[in-house]
């Protein structure tokens, strides 16, 4: 169902939605997104400033791409911004692997990525993935490929980011795939996670390689405006060594927990919504998990700030609280808790006419 903003209306919105959902003449506009994201991957350019790439055909060919199709826009070298000309279904058959200095814009179209491999961003820079359908995502063997890394298969991750920085997904609907939702690996960072919407799945969000990769202590991640929704057990996210900004997140009935992590990251909850389930035993918004004989997490900087919390839930909080620098375009304050449910009312892909208002 498509909106048409008023002023009054426009105050319901989300501070990255209103940036550009504001001006009917969007569609006209498509590259002003590029300067809307907020938090650590708020300096993405994507494909700002280069052509319009269209996808017109939703066939995948690794070996040799046809032009029209995603797979061609996304391994060339030059900036694009690629829209997608009608409602499309896309069954890879590798792993999509992303170059430098794209945008994927799905806005005005309905368009689903699932059922093979998906999406892959590594060992590049300046990348925006908007409003796309991600799901039932699988592994898959590598085979014969243009612009491929030394991957031997996909794990069936629905987007995975390694060894890549300024990168932007926003209001994408991610669901059922094999391994995690959403990967952040080996030294990825300056990463922003807005405004999606997660369901049906185990493992949600991994940031940091492993408990060995000391190079994600460099990582940093904004989470914010996403709503994780129903069947969601773990990991939103779980987090490695890094610093990572959680703001005004819209939680739901968890069946593990919501926010975990290893390693000592420093996590700030800041202005979330958390409904605890129904389960006595799952109430804990936090998890950590402790090496034997080593530090207890007691000095990990673990802080909620003006979180709500419903049906029980409680947040166990620790060491000394992280107070980010709000002057710096990195930062950005979180709204009031209470408004949450409002400003998450949008996840996911959205409806939009490019002719009308969004």
């Amino acid at each position: 169902m498509l909106c048409y903003l008023t002023t009054i209306e426009a105050k319901l919105y989300n501070s990255i939605d209103q940036c550009w959902r504001e001006d009917p003449n969007w569609g006209a506009k498509r590259q002003r997104l590029a300067d809307c994201a907020k938090g650590f991957g708020a300096s993405a350019q994507g494909g700002k400033n280069g052509a319009e790439y269209v996808v017109t055909d939703p066939s995948d060919d690794p070996e040799n791409p046809k032009f029209g199709t995603l797979r061609y826009g996304v391994i060339q070298t030059e900036p694009l911004w690629i829209t997608f000309q009608t409602d499309m279904n896309i069954v890879l058959e590798e792993e999509l692997l992303v170059n430098s200095y794209k945008t994927i814009d799905g806005r005005g179209a309905q368009i689903r990525i699932g059922d093979g491999p998906c999406i892959r961003v590594a060992k590049v820079s300046h990348v925006i993935i908007h409003g796309l359908t991600i799901e039932n995502c699988q592994k898959h063997k590598s085979g014969p490929a243009r612009w491929v890394d030394n991957r031997k298969r996909s794990d069936g991750d629905g987007i995975r980011v390694l060894r890549s920085n300024n990168i932007w997904i926003d209001h994408c609907r991610l669901s059922s795939c094999k391994d995690g939702l959403i990967d952040v690996s080996l030294s990825s960072t300056y990463i922003t996670i807005s405004n999606n919407y997660f369901s049906n799945h185990r493992k949600v969000m991994l940031l940091g390689h492993s408990d060995k990769f000391l190079r994600d202590v460099n990582m940093k991640v904004t989470v914010a405006f996403n709503y994780f929704g129903p069947e969601l057990v773990s990991r939103m996210p779980r987090a490695r060594f890094g610093s990572f900004h959680v703001a005004n997140n819209r939680y739901e009935k968890w069946l593990q927990y919501a926010i975990g992590g290893s390693m000592n990251p420093t996590i700030l909850s800041e202005g979330n919504h958390f409904d605890a389930p129904d389960n006595p035993d799952a109430k804990e918004v936090t998890w950590k998990k402790i090496k034997k004989g080593g530090d207890r997490g007691e000095r990990w900087s673990w802080t909620s700030k003006g979180d709500a919390f419903l049906n029980g839930a409680y947040f166990n909080g620790s060491g000394i609280p992280w107070e980010p620098d709000y002057t710096q375009t990195q930062y950005f304050a979180a709204a009031p808790a209470h408004e949450v449910v409002e400003l998450t009312q949008d996840a996911g892909p959205l409806q939009c006419d490019p002719t009308q208002g969004c």
